[in-house]
């Protein structure tokens, strides 16, 4: 495979962008053959004007034809992350599989990831991005010659915020867009606070939730006290999936650890008003948050760095030699204390009362006794032994909550729960809705639904950072600005078993979850096959919302979207109870969606391990049955999974993208 010579694009004088006077000085200053992850012309540059820089990446003449695809990321980043051999889903192969050139940017550079700094924010929602999208037509041009280039646009949480920007506030730029696992103009902080208010309350009780809402499980012999089922009932009607709580010892805070400094600086009286006012939580005696509540005086007695302790240093202070491996970055990761605090230390703050570092504050990422480290990236080389510092976790539960006092006025039917029958708002309220800031900040513009060009969104339904329901929010805003004609620019696929991040292969949980990689694969090809040859792309899943919670058959091939189902059984129903060596049926029942591919491989775990058997192929074919039998010795429960692979597309079974997957699982109960 050779790639068609051309004359070198570095020393070419590219036309100043006609549409933006921020991007007038492009250039090229790489052009060369790569043969990593796949053969292609790798193109990079930017603009002397501002910190924007673009990579490409051309494929071979003979197959190009005619698109690109872009990815934007949730904050601006690197130019060259297709590059990164550690990445175990690389977007190239894709992309040259389907007949595009690959185009990523920064962002806009590090001015404008860096929101202190003052830039216009519109530069890195879609305005960087729209620049080098255009200038890539330029360049595709100069190497494939005069033509029209169609391109697509797509990104998740933060960039499908990104995505939406760009659709609702450009024009021609791209023809196609799809966001992936969205969030709301309300997502944040609020689906954060609520999930750790939950996270706080249940703590004790995630194991017999995740047994009670697996399958075969019973949600009705749960116990739980009054607090706990308030919370739990509070959570799930704000949207959190009941199902994905499986992953409760793994969740830990996400993006809640840099967002609860973001309201604390947004709404610098909230932590005293939550303590004091009534109609806040803290305010209530009788609340478990005065329990978990840490406010301990203590003094530090040890540095610790990532080799371990400093206590046999006569001065307590940084091992010198790790100092200088750690390239100009403080060896110190965390510090011992005096004493150690008692509460739910989860999100705690370390202050420094006294010393040279006075004034100072450090985010903490784990207390484990009488040790606390720090968050990464959290460094103050001034912290020395002997100094008094205070422990406090009060600002971190006290944003929690902050969702009961950010009750919007209307369209948003999960805040329902927190508004009296006249649908006032039950507890006080904020001077400001913080949502639709962060909003703003990550998309240019808060969403409307004013979209341009056509559009696929993704979404996954066990997303425990982007709760389901925002896909259909959004889907209503779509609807509202296109009416009747909606059907023709606009389709919402949802994806059962998928989490909320993007990696390829196994996430989390090998017999509980998939990966929704390939029904993006899937959307990007079915997208472009709409905008330029009118083919249309699988219909809406069908779903509904019930209390927060976006419910689809896990049986009806005809739901819509492009994920196969499937189904397994342990003598003949989801629950089975056997003696010890009882040989129990499996029955694996798989369909691919209607018009959407073929089933093409299946793997299973029929011994309750938790891990799946290589995958092995079957008779392509729209349904496929197979039926096997196992037994288990020892009394116990044990979880048996089948993960089914459909190709998507024109049935071309050898063609190793837009593979889409599902997984199921049965109960099995051995007892004496």
């Amino acid at each position: 495979m050779t790639i068609t010579a051309t004359a070198s694009l570095t020393g070419v004088s590219w036309s100043p962008d006609a549409e933006d006077d921020a991007f007038q000085q492009p250039y090229v200053d790489i052009d060369e053959e790569r043969d990593w992850p796949v053969r292609h012309r790798y193109v990079h540059g930017g603009f002397h004007d501002n910190e924007t820089r673009f990579s490409l990446y051309l494929p071979p003449a003979g197959q190009f034809e005619g698109r690109f695809f872009q990815h934007v990321t949730p904050v601006p980043q690197s130019e060259n992350l297709a590059q990164d051999q550690s990445r175990n889903e690389n977007p190239v192969p894709f992309t040259i599989a389907s007949g595009g050139y690959f185009v990523e940017t920064n962002g806009g550079g590090p001015s404008v990831a860096n929101p202190m700094a003052g830039g216009d924010p519109t530069i890195g929602a879609y305005r960087a991005n729209a620049a080098a999208a255009r200038l890539s037509r330029q360049i595709a041009e100069q190497v494939f010659g005069p033509q029209r280039i169609y391109g697509y646009l797509y990104g998740g949480s933060g960039g499908g915020y990104r995505t939406i920007g760009a659709s609702e506030n450009t024009q021609n730029v791209w023809d196609g867009f799809v966001p992936y696992v969205i969030g709301s103009p309300m997502a944040v902080p609020n689906v954060f606070a609520v999930r750790m208010h939950a996270q706080r309350i249940l703590r004790d009780k995630f194991p017999a939730i995740v047994d009670a809402y697996d399958v075969g499980g019973d949600p009705g012999a749960l116990d739980l006290s009054d607090e706990e089922r308030a919370a739990f009932e509070e959570v799930s009607r704000m949207g959190f999936p009941v199902t994905s709580w499986f992953g409760w010892q793994s969740m830990g805070m996400h993006a809640f650890s840099v967002l609860y400094p973001g309201i604390m600086m947004a709404d610098p009286t909230y932590a005293d008003d939550f303590w004091t006012v009534d109609g806040y939580l803290g305010a209530d005696p009788a609340a478990s948050v005065h329990r978990d509540r840490i406010r301990l005086h203590s003094r530090i007695t040890d540095l610790l760095t990532e080799t371990g302790s400093a206590e046999d240093r006569p001065s307590g202070g940084v091992d010198e030699s790790f100092k200088a491996t750690t390239a100009g970055t403080s060896a110190v990761t965390g510090v011992r204390l005096s004493d150690a605090p008692s509460g739910w230390a989860l999100g705690a703050e370390l202050h420094v009362l006294t010393g040279e570092a006075a004034g100072g504050t450090l985010r903490l990422s784990a207390v484990d006794g009488d040790r606390v480290r720090f968050e990464p990236g959290q460094v103050l080389d001034a912290l020395r032994v002997g100094d008094e510092v205070l422990l406090d976790n009060s600002s971190f539960l006290a944003a929690q909550t902050y969702h009961r006092h950010q009750v919007p006025a209307d369209g948003y039917p999960v805040w329902d729960q927190f508004r009296h029958g006249d649908g006032t708002p039950q507890a006080p309220q904020r001077q400001m809705l913080l949502g639709p800031l962060f909003a703003s900040a990550a998309a240019g513009t808060v969403q409307t639904g004013h979209i341009s060009g056509k559009m696929i969104v993704v979404a996954s339904l066990l997303d425990r950072e982007a709760f389901p329901w925002q896909a259909d929010w959004y889907r209503t805003q779509v609807s509202a600005f296109l009416g009747d004609t909606v059907d023709d620019r606009f389709r919402l696929w949802y994806t059962d078993n998928a989490l909320h991040g993007d990696e390829s292969g196994i996430q989390e949980h090998e017999t509980h979850t998939i990966s929704y990689v390939p029904v993006l694969e899937a959307a990007l090809r079915q997208l472009s096959a709409w905008v330029e040859q009118g083919i249309e792309p699988a219909d809406n899943t069908a779903y509904e919302i019930l209390d927060g919670q976006v419910l689809v058959s896990d049986t009806d091939p005809n739901r819509g979207g492009v994920q196969p189902v499937v189904t397994v059984t342990a003598n003949g129903s989801a629950h089975a109870t056997v003696r010890p060596g009882e040989p129990v049926e499996v029955r694996v029942e798989a369909t691919a969606a209607t018009g959407a591919g073929v089933i093409v491989q299946l793997a299973t775990d029929l011994t309750g391990a938790g891990t799946l058997s290589d995958p092995f192929d079957v008779e392509p074919a729209m349904s496929v049955t197979v039926d096997r039998t196992t037994a288990f010795d020892q009394p116990g429960t044990y979880f048996i999974a089948a993960r089914v692979t459909a190709q998507t597309g024109n049935n071309a079974t050898v063609d190793p993208h837009a593979r889409v997957i599902n997984i199921a699982r049965a109960r099995v109960t051995v007892a004496d």
